[in-house]
């Protein structure tokens, strides 16, 4: 079995960030009050059917409100749950984050690294809001060229560049999917943009959801070996939640049959058939998520938080005595 960090059977994310940093980073989400080419009408309308954007970012981080205001508040956030925590990375999370001309892109991205406790951004956007003029201009940020004289000690070290992770919505590696959600972008985007993203030495991270409609187990155990082939850093894995008010609620209703149902315990085992076919070097940063409860109309769960989460997936890992890439 390979060395994982912290001694786990899987590469974590938070494990890779103490190794290389030194110490825990944590996210602070902010909302720059972007939208989306499949909103707007520029490839679509009505954005993803499983989306309700509210139901994934907290309280403290809403449009409209100065981006180091949300940071303040973020800050007092976590530090109830994260009391150790010195140091954050600004996660410009709510919809697509690089939708923007560069110029307004550079003044959002100064303004979150100019807090002295930000260490770093993570841009979430889609595979199609990306250009290669954007790329370029990311990539001298993460080296330190386009922010000379910043500086932050991290884990005992000063560091003269700031983390710049870039994290794509892919949600599936099936363009059948991604039709019938109306993402208005196909796989192969997504594999440039990933492909143009990593090729320039930005951290790189993608984003899939387990249990779109139509798509059985064996279907998403054969996405790990197109996942396997991105030059990806990081992967992020989510349960499909069915949100209150959008349109998956109705498609659901109407078509049931089309969505599979996992358990709590179905669910972890098969992430963990998953984790087997994933190479080990890709960092798990989640492999399920929580919806607030008053965006959904059951929690079949229960109201379980991510570290219990976690400790079922470390138990069940050890019960079967595996780990991340074993049948690779």
């Amino acid at each position: 079995m390979p060395d994982f960090p912290e001694g786990k059977r899987y590469s974590s994310f938070v494990g890779y960030f103490r190794k290389i940093y030194g110490e825990r980073l944590q996210k602070i989400v902010i909302d720059a009050g972007f939208t989306c080419p499949n909103r707007d009408g520029t490839v679509g309308r009505g954005g993803c059917t499983y989306c309700d954007n509210a139901a994934f970012h907290p309280a403290y981080s809403s449009a409209g409100k100065p981006i180091r205001d949300q940071i303040d508040e973020g800050i007092v956030f976590h530090k109830v749950r994260y009391r150790n925590a010195s140091r954050y990375l600004a996660y410009f999370q709510s919809f697509s984050n690089t939708y923007a001309p560069l110029e307004r892109l550079r003044s959002l991205y100064f303004d979150a690294l100019s807090h002295p406790q930000v260490a770093g951004i993570v841009i979430g956007t889609r595979p199609d809001c990306v250009d290669e003029k954007k790329l370029d201009w990311l990539s001298s940020l993460a080296d330190g060229s386009a922010l000379p004289g910043w500086s932050r000690t991290v884990g005992g070290e000063e560091r003269k560049a700031p983390v710049v992770i870039v994290e794509y919505g892919i949600e599936s590696c099936y363009d059948r999917t991604l039709a019938r959600i109306n993402r208005g972008h196909d796989f192969a985007c997504a594999r440039r943009a990933v492909q143009l993203t990593a090729e320039r030495g930005i951290d790189t991270g993608a984003h899939f959801i387990l249990g779109l409609p139509g798509e059985t187990r064996e279907m998403m155990l054969e996405e790990t070996a197109l996942i396997n082939e991105l030059p990806l850093r990081s992967v992020k894995f989510h349960q499909l939640q069915i949100v209150k008010g959008t349109r998956m609620e109705k498609e659901s209703a109407a078509v049931p049959e089309d969505f599979l149902k996992f358990t709590l315990e179905e669910y972890v085992d098969f992430f963990v058939d998953m984790l087997e076919r994933l190479r080990p070097d890709l960092y798990i940063e989640r492999f399920a998520g929580e919806v607030p409860p008053r965006f959904v109309n059951g929690t079949p769960w229960g109201l379980i938080r991510n570290v219990e989460l976690l400790r079922l997936l470390d138990r069940r890992l050890e019960e079967r005595g595996t780990w991340q890439g074993r049948l690779l």
